[in-house]
């Protein structure tokens, strides 16, 4: 087996993960503030874009 492919991989597949997971996280909070709490589209879309870049310094290693 090619461990050090493997590993490689492996890495990519935790980006992704972790990726995905902060995007659905700050889409679903961006649409509750967007259409639950009278934020609208501008307010949803600022929740969204302030959340991922918080999730980018959070998860740059």
């Amino acid at each position: 087996m090619d461990y050090p492919e493997h590993e490689a991989t492996y890495d990519i597949f935790l980006a992704f993960s972790k990726w995905s997971i902060a995007f659905c996280v700050f889409l679903m909070a961006g649409m509750a503030v967007g259409f639950e709490m009278g934020g609208g589209f501008v307010g949803g879309t600022i929740i969204f874009f302030i959340g991922m870049i918080a999730s980018y310094f959070a998860i740059q290693r």
